[in-house]
């Protein structure tokens, strides 16, 4: 469709209608021991894309990305850190251009601000978004310590991926719910995703 941006995971592009509405805002959320950054990775090869880490290093990133074996873009790689994260994540998501992708991973450290600043940042997001025709994918921790402005995240998200990691005997199994989607069709059933060397659809059956 020509209103939306193809995520370029071809299995999250067929249950999406052609990808994601532009201007949107999409909170992914997954727990820190899953292989969620492994999805955030094959984003970056469907346009260009701003990549922000809050909490590894520039040069961890980077190295992350010529380790994997996946399909993976040139992403320009971006540190947050000091002590204004808002500030600098402002002034760098200033510099995207049209149509491209943000990604802030992890999300967490900014969700730790004063709520009164973090609201105002999720406004100007979703402006930039807006004015871009971009998509900006939000990677959330969940589980744990939640910051207490998860909710608000949440609420101003567009679309909301929950990434769900059990383990089951000797096999590690991902469901992906997506029970919101402003602007599409929310899903009404997980898909079960396959993350290894590349996001594929895992076919197997569950077994209770």
């Amino acid at each position: 469709m020509a209103d939306r941006l193809p995520t370029g995971v071809d299995v999250l592009d067929r249950r999406f209608d052609g990808g994601i509405p532009k201007g949107s805002v999409v909170q992914f959320a997954a727990d820190a021991a899953s292989q969620s950054e492994l999805l955030l990775y094959e984003l970056t090869a469907a346009r260009g894309t701003l990549y922000l880490t809050t909490l590894r290093s520039e040069t961890a990133v980077a190295d992350a990305f010529a380790a994997t074996r996946t399909r993976v873009g040139n992403p320009t790689v971006r540190e947050i850190d000091g002590d204004a994260p808002l500030d600098a994540a402002n002034r760098l998501v200033g510099t995207l251009p049209e149509g491209a992708n943000l990604v802030i991973d992890v999300l967490d450290p900014l969700e730790r601000m004063d709520r009164g600043r973090y609201r105002r940042f999720l406004n100007e997001l979703q402006t930039t978004m807006v004015n871009t025709g971009s998509v900006a994918f939000l990677h959330c921790m969940k589980g744990g310590n939640e910051p207490e402005n998860r909710s608000m995240t949440e609420h101003v998200a567009d679309v909301v991926w929950d990434l769900r990691t059990t383990v089951r005997g000797t096999d590690v199994v991902n469901h992906l719910a997506v029970p919101k989607f402003r602007g599409g069709r929310a899903l009404d059933e997980t898909v079960k995703l396959k993350l290894e060397e590349s996001v594929t659809i895992d076919t197997s059956r569950d077994i209770a």
